[in-house]
């Protein structure tokens, strides 16, 4: 642990999303996911014979504040160049979306590959829409995800949310 961690204020995140909704002038305080059960399922072959795909939080296109989002998919082999993330909230001061990398891993994920700790590394990468509809996420974003991973022939997913 270093120093600044030590230090750091912890963010009620829960309360100020409260009031944050309750200040917009939201009928309904916001309400978190709650699931009983966790979607996980066992790896259907050993890790080194698996095909990952990846999903990230970040655009191949550059959005406004209130542009509907979209899932969308990029190429691994070119990596992107760039990805978007400025329509995105996070802590900024603290940190940055500089390297690509550190949110879409594509490299990283090549080299597990190369040396075998995977299977491989799907064709394509995929942009999870970060709508804050519950209804829109399960009805409609994951299955899309769910639909292109597979037509990937990925095994597993990692999901890297910024």
């Amino acid at each position: 642990m270093n120093s600044r961690s030590k230090t750091a204020a912890r963010v009620p995140y829960i309360r100020r999303s409260r009031e944050y909704y309750q200040a917009q002038g939201f009928e309904r305080a916001y309400r978190y996911a709650h699931f009983d059960g966790a979607p996980f399922t066992r790896l259907p072959k050993p890790l080194e014979s698996c095909t990952l795909g990846l999903v990230t939080t970040a655009s191949t296109y550059p959005r406004a504040s209130l542009e509907p989002r979209r899932i969308d998919s990029g190429t691994t082999s070119p990596p992107p160049a760039r990805l978007y993330t400025d329509d995105l909230s996070w802590d900024k001061q603290a940190t940055h979306t500089d390297d690509l990398n550190t949110f879409c891993p594509i490299e990283h994920l090549q080299a597990l590959a190369a040396e075998g700790t995977i299977g491989a590394l799907a064709p394509r990468f995929h942009c999870a829409a970060t709508e804050y509809s519950q209804r829109t996420t399960l009805e409609k974003d994951a299955p899309e995800l769910h639909r292109r991973l597979l037509e990937d022939q990925a095994d597993i997913a990692l999901l890297v949310p910024l």
